[in-house]
């Protein structure tokens, strides 16, 4: 396969998400590189710059089951995971689902209710399933939540949680458009929004036998070693009080293995690793109190991470 090849099916998504979302081709790839990877994403950006259109938009072009959570502060965890009720007429307990039931789920805003409802997510992201009353209900696959959330410093927010944080495959932020884009927006929304007029790209069936694709994608022993030096790296790095997880390993891991895919290669190439640790080790770092004082970032430590670790050659695959 060669490098500058993309999959005609990834492609057909892709024109059909820029169809609606103007200008953000990046987002859109890496959105898609989190579900063929059977991951979630965390989209982190000040309201009005098309988060939850992106989601609606990725929903509508795999032809996928959406649903919505809306996260505000009075939301409990059984608004999110649903609950049994008495039917006196059956004389028995009924599940009613809640709209964490479904194939691709924008959880809203996020970090606008309280850690204990955030954390009603936690199950669903990681094991699939979610469990009421002791009973598990399995999620019906695909599965993809695309959570979005305010910059922490926007008032009535709550930072997620460290463990929650480390269950989203990567986390990425929208931006603001150029002029050039604002207006093309401007234009393709004054009489009927592009989204109501969408069709899908692909179906379900097409998207579940992509995501078995794209685990056959080879992944070399030395650029395994180089996931997890750089992780290593991480947990001994001077500024880092929490590095990255083996879960954030195997993260980066299965991204490259989406993102190689994506690009129409069977195999990964250090290159990939590159391009994607940022998005995906980013939001697992937590830096001492004194790098965040002298104004040092996470991405600050992983671009001088990468800088400083020795990039494998990469052998002939055939």
């Amino acid at each position: 396969m060669g490098k500058d090849y993309m999959h005609p099916a990834i492609e057909r998504v892709l024109k059909n998400i820029e169809k609606v979302i103007i200008g953000k081709r990046q987002v859109a790839e890496l959105s898609l590189v989190a579900l063929l990877a059977e991951g979630h994403v965390l989209l982190e950006d000040v309201p009005g710059v098309g988060k939850t259109m992106m989601v609606r938009t990725l929903a509508k072009s795999v032809g996928a089951q959406f649903r919505r959570i809306q996260f505000t502060p009075d939301l409990l965890p059984s608004d999110v995971t649903g609950v049994s009720i008495y039917n006196p007429k059956e004389m028995e307990f009924q599940f009613r689902p809640g709209p964490i039931m479904g194939n691709i789920i924008l959880a809203d805003e996020i970090n606008r209710t309280s850690p204990k409802t955030q954390s009603a997510l936690l199950e669903g992201l990681e094991e699939g399933s979610v469990t009421i009353d002791g009973v598990t209900h399995r999620l019906e696959k695909p599965f993809f939540v695309m959570a979005t959330q305010n910059p922490i410093e926007y008032e009535g927010t709550y930072p997620l949680p460290e463990a929650q944080l480390d269950r989203f495959l990567l986390k990425m932020k929208m931006g603001y458009p150029d002029a050039a884009e604002e207006l093309e927006v401007l234009n393709s929304v004054q009489r009927l929004s592009p989204l109501e007029e969408l069709e899908p790209a692909i179906d379900l069936a097409e998207l579940k036998d992509l995501q078995m694709q794209v685990k056959e994608v080879h992944v070399d022993e030395t650029i395994k070693r180089y996931i997890v030096e750089i992780a290593e790296r991480t947990r001994s790095h001077g500024n880092v009080y929490l590095g990255v997880s083996p879960r954030g390993s195997i993260a980066l891991m299965k991204a490259a293995q989406a993102y190689a895919f994506l690009n129409g290669r069977d195999f990964v190439l250090p290159d990939d690793i590159q391009y994607l640790a940022p998005a995906v080790f980013e939001h697992r770092l937590i830096l001492k109190s004194e790098a965040k004082f002298e104004g040092i970032t996470s991405g600050d430590v992983i671009d001088r991470i990468l800088a400083r670790t020795p990039v494998p050659v990469q052998r002939a695959v055939k």
